[in-house]
């Protein structure tokens, strides 16, 4: 099994959002390292933190599940997507998604603060400067480590 962090700006899809939807595409990934990880990494039934990002507090509320494996990200397709992708074709898709089902709300957000301050995370990749990607990997000892803090 592999462990992943998934972020997402929660005005625009929330943990509160996946719970009620049960599962959801992750689409929109215009990243090509992330979307690497969603194409090459990602199997059913791996764990996922989900982060919120771009918020008053910054951190991760919840754990969701990879419930598909790869397939193309269909907005890629549509002109009137903001996710359109002029120079993908549906023989040579250049995005991908993964669909993610609702496991849990943690209860309380572990703030990036709080998981910058832990030595124990100094090597996870969400806490090194200038990682900006809203898809990566988690090693188990990080993901161990981080449930241990809810």
């Amino acid at each position: 099994m592999n462990y992943w962090l998934m972020k997402s700006e929660p005005d625009a899809f929330s943990i509160d959002d996946l719970k009620k939807k049960g599962q959801e595409h992750w689409d929109g990934v215009r990243n090509y390292q992330a979307r690497n990880y969603m194409r090459d990494g990602m199997r059913v039934g791996d764990k996922i933190f989900f982060y919120h990002s771009n918020c008053a507090e910054p951190g991760i509320v919840g754990i969701a599940e990879v419930a598909t494996e790869a397939y193309p990200d269909a907005s890629q397709f549509d002109p009137k997507s903001n996710y359109f992708d002029p120079g993908a074709s549906h023989d040579k898709p250049r995005w991908m998604l993964v669909d993610v089902k609702f496991v849990k709300k943690l209860k309380r957000t572990i703030s990036l603060k709080e998981l910058q301050a832990e030595p124990a995370l100094a090597e996870m990749p969400l806490v090194k400067k200038g990682n900006r990607l809203s898809v990566m990997p988690v090693s188990a000892a990080d993901w161990r480590h981080i449930v241990g803090m809810e």
